[in-house]
């Protein structure tokens, strides 16, 4: 991360040197009321904005950007906004592979060079895991080593779950896989975050019944 990186603000906190954050919400309004200030000001500011959603919910995300005063398609079309679907973006040829996502938000993150103040603003909705539990623990450890690439750059990472779709267990392994998090809608650095190299030596242990 550089030194001097333009200040971003989330959930009325400032984002500080780490921006990969696990957003915990209770339905829809809840996690929009949260976002869309942050979004908005992105577009303001000129940032890229990245935003990835459910396959049933691109046409009522799009007309929540257009409500909070947002031209989505002239964005789009200058090169600043990406919409992507979760199961397109994660699920490539049907099945969740670590290590292709880990190049995907490499990439994203390069790519961020060519917003003015270098840096995207990345919104992931990540229901797509809880579809099926075989997805879960691959997905915990990439939400892992993926701060590894986040921890080079300047790029605020959201990554939204909804609280009903995701078991305790599971809530509790993302949680210390982000160094922030937000949940009842205040945001905070993360007590009970691990960084990789440990998080991982303990997680893959549990796997193995070591």
């Amino acid at each position: 991360m550089k030194h001097a990186a333009p200040e971003i603000r989330f959930a009325g906190s400032k984002l500080d040197r780490a921006r990969h954050v696990c957003a915990f919400f209770n339905s829809n309004e809840e996690e929009y009321d949260v976002l869309l200030p942050f979004i908005k000001e992105g577009f303001e500011l000129g940032d890229r904005a990245v935003h990835v959603v459910n396959p049933g919910q691109r046409d009522d995300h799009l007309l929540r950007l257009t409500t909070a005063g947002i031209d989505a398609a002239a964005a789009e079309r200058r090169g600043q906004f990406e919409l992507r679907t979760n199961v397109e973006t994660y699920l490539r040829d049907g099945h969740f592979d670590q290590n292709q996502m880990l190049q995907t938000f490499e990439q994203l993150a390069k790519g961020s060079a060519d917003s003015p103040n270098g840096l995207s603003r990345i919104v992931c909705r990540m229901d797509w895991a809880a579809e099926d539990r075989s997805y879960i623990d691959d997905l915990i450890e990439f939400e892992s080593r993926v701060n590894d690439v986040w921890c080079q750059h300047d790029d605020a990472v959201i990554c939204t779950y909804h609280l009903s779709k995701f078991g305790g267990d599971t809530v509790i392994d993302v949680m210390r896989t982000h160094p922030m998090v937000l949940i009842g809608g205040i945001l905070q650095e993360n007590p009970f975050y691990l960084p990789p190299q440990e998080f991982l030596r303990e997680f893959r242990g549990r796997r193995s019944g070591a």
